[in-house]
């Protein structure tokens, strides 16, 4: 008799996993293709600077790998404050209210910047990523190194599977969670992830990107 494997023993991207993500990261690249040539377009336009935005995140079993994405936020900004508040966040220290810590009105942000993250058109060259096996369409969100300084232990257990472009806590709240509720469903993801929950997050993702205003 067989033991279902432990979370830990589970292989980080089954040979399933891996040919669903191939297979629609590919299909969606061409689907998206015009969508991005206009952000392409609208971000050379509107504000100087790359459009393509490369950034090192912690992926699988904590390797760091470079994370790409339309550039959203003006070149050179300052990104201490916001930093400062989710390290208060994931330390429990002063929890706003709405228990989300968030610049409001961020001046980080250009106008067209907000309008693609408002709908995720900022991710989609993360599909590259997946191409070349750094991500995986669905798992925990790749984190910053700063962020992983923070992280319990096992908080850190979410860098046991390939990070994702979405996932569980995606479709489970987004802006009304907090840093620790999002990173106990990732666990939580790791923990009972399987094609069909994948399948289930992919499905949902859509949905939850056009019509839910949680973004954060």
């Amino acid at each position: 008799m067989v033991d279902i494997a432990s979370p830990s023993q589970r292989p980080a991207c089954p040979a399933s996993k891996r040919l669903l993500d191939v297979a629609v990261a590919g299909l969606l690249l061409v689907l998206v293709s015009p969508i991005l040539l206009v952000a392409v377009a609208l971000v050379r336009l509107t504000s100087p600077g790359p459009v393509l935005f490369r950034q090192e995140r912690v992926g699988l079993h904590e390797r760091p790998f470079t994370m790409l994405k339309l550039r959203t936020m003006y070149v050179n900004c300052d990104n201490s404050m916001q930093e400062a508040l989710n390290r208060r966040e994931l330390r429990g220290e002063d929890v706003a209210e709405d228990g989300i810590f968030k610049v409001c009105d961020d001046p980080r942000i250009t106008p067209v910047g907000g309008f693609l993250r408002r709908f995720s058109i900022d991710e989609l060259p993360q599909l590259i990523n997946v191409l070349r096996g750094e991500m995986s369409l669905v798992g925990p969100r790749p984190s910053l190194a700063w962020e992983v300084e923070e992280y319990s232990r096992e908080q850190r257990r979410r860098h046991e599977c390939l990070p994702g472009i979405t996932g569980l806590w995606q479709v489970s709240g987004r802006n009304r969670l907090s840093m620790p509720e999002m990173l106990a469903l990732d666990v939580e993801y790791v923990d009972t992830r399987s094609f069909a929950m994948d399948l289930w997050i992919l499905l949902r993702t859509p949905y939850v990107v056009l019509f839910s205003k949680d973004t954060r």
